[in-house]
């Protein structure tokens, strides 16, 4: 297939062909408002990728509401609860129950992004793969630049808009100056090992096992696929866990104790086909906006995947951003657009908030006294047993509702 020519002109320029910037530009696209993606990787790359695996009620609402549902509504797997193992104890969170009604779907970032490229090249605006944005210029004039390399030569997209979907460290964050933003971050003392296994799930949902060797997550990608996380040290080599060790600390750290009257459970083994080690940290960005230029996704905020909400964050931005463009155009007012960074700020230090508490309460830090673990066995203790505590959970997990339209904007 011939490469698209490339691009000079548009009214938004999408920097990042992720999940945030695909499904920006199909907004915008079903709006009438045109834009552009450059994406620095190629299509294969960017199809392989393997990154998030559960989508909040929200996030699945959005999809089919732009018309990327139908692969989703047939292969993905809608989850109604959550287990927690803890103390040789299992406990489910019945999700719809305590959350009147939201559920969480399993379906892979790849799979999106697969479906929301399909739409894209079949009717949207122009995605250029191999696009590499170089700098960005003019932010805070009426008229943004982003120089990008394309084909080994070098262009200029001229914009109303930038939107960074490119990352912590994509040249759209960059492009706002130092002394104009500022970004709070927090390490963890520990990272994951992920891996993939040509084996059914063990489980029809995910578990989430506390114990005192460490976290461990048992989630899945299909009905023949496993998708497994054992915490590690920080800068551990995937090369020294060999398949067995990997099965035999799974087993140990979901491990239930028989005298609490739960049945013998044991993972189910197969071939490991994939394994990389994930770091963990937290990362805002504020503001959002600066400018003409915006940020999204990944490029304003990091969350440890324990709450599983980097891509429904990202997801949450680009309907905010895209509801404020889509104001601009058919009304001319810049209201949704001046409010996009406090907006979207609430729900990602809420969303902060929930990731840093599931990943402090679950992990084991090196340094962990007796006293630490004891508060944590506590507090996983109250969510099994205080409905308000495991109510607040769920509703965080199976994801708030999209953020509103500010009252004093709604109003006029």
């Amino acid at each position: 297939m011939t490469p698209p020519p490339p691009v000079r002109r548009t009214t938004v320029g999408i920097i990042g062909g992720g999940p945030a910037g695909l499904l920006l530009a199909r907004l915008l696209h079903r709006s009438g408002i045109d834009c552009a993606v450059l994406e620095s990787r190629d299509r294969g790359y960017v199809e392989r990728r393997q990154r998030a695996g559960l989508l909040e009620q929200g996030t699945v609402d959005v999809l089919r509401g732009c018309g990327a549902g139908a692969r989703l509504d047939r292969e993905g797997l809608v989850h109604d609860g959550i287990e927690l193992r803890f103390a040789g104890r299992s406990h489910r969170l019945d999700l719809p129950e305590l959350t009147d009604g939201r559920r969480v779907t399993v379906y892979a970032q790849t799979e999106v992004v697969k479906d929301l490229i399909a739409l894209q090249l079949a009717e949207g605006a122009p995605l250029l793969f191999g696009a590499e944005a170089l700098t960005v210029e003019g932010a805070d004039g009426g008229r943004p630049a982003v120089h990008y390399r394309y084909q080994g030569r070098v262009h200029t997209l001229h914009c109303d808009y930038v939107v960074g979907c490119d990352g912590f460290h994509g040249v759209a964050r960059r492009a706002i100056p130092e002394g104009e933003r500022r970004t709070y971050e927090r390490g963890y003392p520990y990272s994951w090992l992920g891996v993939l296994a040509d084996v059914p799930p063990s489980a029809d949902e995910l578990i989430y096992a506390h114990s005192d060797r460490g976290f461990a997550l048992f989630s899945m990608r299909s009905p023949t696929v496993s998708r497994l996380y054992l915490q590690v040290p920080n800068g551990t080599d995937p090369a020294d866990w060999p398949d067995d060790r990997i099965w035999d600390e799974l087993q140990a750290r979901a491990a239930v104790d028989p005298a609490t009257g739960a049945a013998p459970w044991k993972p189910a083994r197969g071939p490991i086909t994939a394994k990389s080690v994930l770091p963990m940290r937290s990362s805002v960005t504020e503001p959002m906006r600066y400018g003409r230029v915006l940020l999204a996704g990944d490029a304003a905020h990091i969350v440890p995947p324990t709450g599983a909400k980097g891509l429904n964050l990202a997801v949450a931005d680009v309907t905010v951003l895209a509801r404020a463009l889509d104001r601009l155009h058919t009304t001319g007012s810049t209201e949704l657009l001046d409010a996009y960074s406090a907006t979207c700020l609430r729900r990602v230090w809420r969303a902060e908030h929930f990731s840093a508490f599931m990943t402090t309460t679950l992990h084991t830090a090196p340094d962990q006294s007796p006293f630490d673990t004891r508060l944590q066995l506590a507090q996983l203790d109250r969510i099994a047993t205080a409905p308000h505590a495991a109510a607040e959970l769920a509703e965080n997990y199976a994801g708030l509702p999209l953020p509103a339209v500010p009252a004093e904007c709604s109003s006029r």
